[in-house]
């Protein structure tokens, strides 16, 4: 438009612009400067120099095609692999609400269903199948739910406004025992999955969490709140209703496994540890002998992920889908988890000293491929000279006694 108006004519193009504008792509860098004529005040380039530049610059396109059309079959891969799982988690998801939910009690146990449950669980059947896997022994209603929230909101009336202590079945505890624990709730829902932010304050799940854990202390006054039972709650919040996730809560937390745990009950605290030294010895032998060597006990590592049910040093994803077989096949999985998780780092974990390995497994990556964390844990074998998970358990608590 300038030189129309000022009525300059246009420039014919040089040898090196018309190079340029015939070529089909061209990478917005300043690669595309070594075909520039050099400035005025200094000599021009040679004829021999401007070819090499010619011959480098498309040397470069073409090293760059190569990198897209290579960043564009990654891209149509993905895709395509992406397409493949909404595909295979539609078709679960007819399974399981057509096939299996109807007929559970028959099915459940089937060799089908469960190589589907290894699979992972769609999200949107999760809830549903958890809550049968886990059951209801406690015979937990809503109702129940309702009375042990009205409690709890009625003790944090009383604590806040310094009123008189409440009577009821945990009159056994102190006024001060019950605050230290509504403290403790509030501390730990501020640290319950901060990535996500719905569980902290003003999130769209604190006031629900807060009233689970809360109605739990009233439930059970003799366990109270115990740090890490905010981390199972979450996971339950996100795939149950309120009083569907408290009941599922209460039940999960009644486990044998959990309850030893949560009541640190050392002695059956103890077995669990030797329980799994034995299994641990069996399939892992050079790393077993590593952590003896350097003083590393379970108890450094398997607490956290125990009283987490691995939601807190797992990715979500992988810790619902540990969830899964978890409510499958019961504690014996979180410990198969467990040395599935030290089988897929043995390499590095043996070339470690104490403090490294304690915050190599206190912080795991965050990039755990899913496939080949389960591969890992699919090659652990829970059998040690013909003896299975329950029956070694049973063995070391009969030689404790």
């Amino acid at each position: 438009e300038y030189e129309e108006k000022t009525g300059r004519a246009h420039r014919p193009l040089s040898p090196k612009q018309n190079v340029r504008k015939n070529l089909d792509f061209e990478p917005l860098s300043t690669t595309a400067l070594i075909l520039e004529d050099r400035p005025a005040n200094l000599p021009a380039k040679p004829a021999e120099e401007a070819q090499k530049h010619r011959q480098q610059y498309e040397e470069m396109v073409v090293q760059a095609k190569k990198r897209e059309l290579k960043e564009a079959q990654k891209r149509k891969k993905q895709l395509e692999e992406r397409c493949k799982l909404e595909d295979s988690i539609g078709n679960a998801v007819l399974t399981w609400n057509n096939e299996i939910l109807p007929n559970w009690e028959t099915m459940c146990c089937s060799r089908k269903v469960r190589e589907l449950w290894w699979q992972g669980i769609p999200p949107s059947v999760r809830g549903k199948v958890w809550s049968l896997a886990i059951g209801n022994e406690l015979n937990i209603t809503h109702e129940l739910y309702d009375i042990c929230l009205a409690r709890a909101k009625e003790k944090w009336r009383s604590l806040s406004t310094g009123g008189a202590e409440v009577e009821c079945e945990d009159a056994g505890f102190s006024a001060a025992d019950r605050e230290a624990s509504l403290e403790l709730i509030k501390l730990d829902i501020s640290r319950t999955f901060p990535n996500l932010c719905i569980f902290q304050q003003g999130g769209p799940y604190h006031d629900t969490l807060h009233s689970i854990l809360g109605a739990y202390t009233c439930y059970r006054p003799d366990v109270g709140y115990v740090q890490g039972m905010s981390f199972i709650a979450a996971v339950l919040i996100l795939n149950l209703d309120t009083a569907d996730a408290f009941i599922a809560f209460s039940n999960l937390l009644n486990k044998p496994c959990q309850m030893a745990f949560f009541r640190v009950d050392h002695g059956l605290m103890l077995t669990y540890f030797a329980a799994f030294e034995v299994f641990f010895e069996e399939n892992l032998p050079k790393l077993f002998a590593h952590f003896k060597k350097n003083n590393l006990t379970p108890d450094i590592y398997l607490i956290d992920w125990i009283f987490t049910l691995y939601s807190k040093s797992l990715p979500l994803d992988l810790a619902c889908r540990v969830w899964d077989v978890f409510c499958r096949d019961g504690e014996e999985f979180l410990f198969r988890t467990a040395l599935g998780i030290l089988k897929l780092f043995e390499d590095i974990l043996t070339k470690m000293d104490f403090i490294h390995i304690a915050q190599f497994l206190t912080k795991l990556p965050e990039d755990l491929p899913s496939e080949e964390f389960f591969t890992s844990i699919a090659a652990i074998q829970m059998q040690s000279r013909n003896k299975k998970w329950a029956q070694v358990k049973k063995m070391l608590i009969f030689d404790n006694r």
